[in-house]
């Protein structure tokens, strides 16, 4: 990947989180406090029980290792602004949604090397050239990630009506960004595509749906109620395949590493929108208990 292209995937992942950091208040993070029960659970199933299914699937099923890299690196990486608009569609808890996308991507900037490099091992041997130095992309991350949430939020607080007005056109050049990201990858992967997207679009959608389902398992299990359940489910399925495409290309420099991403990019509006239908016909059929 040239530098040109790195920077400005860099730029573009930097506007996405801009964007998710004018929807956020310290309130969100407060609710870990307020909802500590499904708080942890939602954290559970991302920070651990979804890197263990990426795993497993990656053992299960035996791709290229550039898909199967791919796959390690959405398992890594914490929910996407995406999540909570699916979670509202869904009439889920979108409060809920929202603290946990904010806290999982505090906490996967530490995460995420570690994930990354493990599986880079497992699935490239040990002498792989490709490994994640743990400081440097701590830093990298945090300056992509955590800074432009940052500032969102700062202005969110201090010029709330400015950051209203700004939500939907950062959206929207969110969703374009991301379109041309995905486009230009298919482009500079074209003479492996085929091959790649037919491994990619089965594990990929593998991943989406066995996390959010045992997402809802577990938080039926617990006896969460039925938007958190909803919530949990969605967070726990729906990742920041942005994210994962910019560690795979700009700080892997492996453009083929990101076509699992831009699959589960595509697959996920999928499974998403059949989440919301299934949660809306049931909210209309079940009436939480009082």
């Amino acid at each position: 990947m040239t530098s040109t292209s790195a920077i400005v995937l860099g730029a573009a992942l930097i506007i996405i989180m801009f964007g998710m950091g004018l929807s956020l208040t310290l309130t969100d993070f407060k609710r870990v406090l307020v909802y500590p029960k499904a708080m942890l659970i939602g954290l559970m199933n991302q920070l651990i029980l979804l890197p263990a299914i990426g795993f497993a699937l990656i053992l299960l099923f035996p791709v290229q290792p550039e898909i199967a890299i791919g796959l390690i690196l959405l398992a890594a990486c914490p929910g996407g602004p995406t999540s909570n608009l699916i979670t509202h569609l869904a009439k889920g808890d979108t409060a809920l949604s929202v603290s946990l996308t904010a806290v999982s991507s505090m906490i996967t900037v530490f995460t995420i090397p570690f994930i990354v490099n493990l599986g880079l091992i497992l699935v490239m041997g040990k002498e792989t050239a490709f490994q994640l130095n743990v400081l440097q992309t701590i830093g990298q991350v945090f300056i992509i990630v955590i800074i432009p949430v940052s500032l969102g939020m700062l202005i969110q607080a201090r010029k709330k009506a400015f950051a209203d007005r700004m939500d939907r056109p950062v959206r929207i050049a969110s969703a374009i960004v991301f379109v041309l990201v995905i486009v230009g990858i298919v482009v500079k992967e074209r003479a492996n595509i085929v091959a790649y997207f037919e491994q990619a679009g089965l594990l990929a959608l593998a991943l989406n749906v066995t996390t959010m389902a045992t997402g809802y398992f577990i938080a039926a299990l617990f006896k969460l109620n039925r938007a958190q359940e909803i919530s949990i489910s969605i967070e726990s399925g729906i990742q920041n395949g942005t994210l994962a495409i910019s560690i795979a290309t700009v700080l892997l420099g492996n453009s083929a590493f990101a076509i699992a991403p831009a699959v589960y990019g595509l697959i996920m509006f999928f499974s998403g929108g059949a989440m919301i239908f299934w949660a809306t016909r049931r909210s209309d059929k079940v009436v939480e208990p009082a």
